[in-house]
């Protein structure tokens, strides 16, 4: 049967670039998300869709259903007193706020006297990429799950924005 859109799966995975593992959650805490929500990439979520629980499988994930085609023209030239107090370091990842408020990661390309190039291009961009995936669970969404589209091995426990500040944190 297949997994369906708004349930929780829960997997283990290795990925590879080639023969070089980039990321890996074997060991460790499985990763947990809402099936059809997109929540991780495309290629990987349809790749799993017909798997079963305790069912082990190599996928291949071409470059555009991953994290993108390389776009040559996402880069930006910043003034380099913008990043005052960070001991800057080409090929560094940087995190900053995108003008939708959401996170932004940009790796610094060049660096210059008065300007610095950033790129905007996610590290595995124009990459195919193999995954090594384990689906540990399979279940049905609750309804605050489904409402929130946040599972519950992934909610936040200390009430406070996932900030662990407690009363007076900002989120009260």
């Amino acid at each position: 049967m297949a997994i369906e859109a708004n349930q929780i799966v829960s997997l283990e995975y290795e990925v590879r670039d080639g023969e070089t593992v980039v990321d890996s959650n074997l060991g460790g805490a499985p990763l947990v998300f809402m099936f059809g929500k997109g929540q991780i990439i495309p290629g990987l979520e349809s790749g799993i869709v017909n798997m079963k629980i305790g069912e082990k499988s190599d996928l291949l994930v071409k470059a555009e259903d991953a994290y993108g085609t390389h776009n040559p023209d996402a880069k930006q030239e910043v003034p380099k007193d913008q990043f005052a107090g960070i001991d800057l370091e080409i090929g560094m990842t940087l995190y900053g706020q995108g003008e939708d408020g959401g996170t932004v990661q940009v790796i610094v390309q060049e660096i210059g006297e008065e300007n610095i190039i950033i790129d905007f291009n996610h590290p595995l961009a124009g990459k195919d990429l193999m995954f090594s995936v384990t689906i540990n669970n399979v279940r049905d969404a609750s309804a605050e799950e489904a409402m929130t589209g946040i599972p519950a091995e992934n909610q936040q426990e200390d009430g406070c924005c996932g900030t662990g500040g407690g009363t007076g944190c900002g989120c009260d």
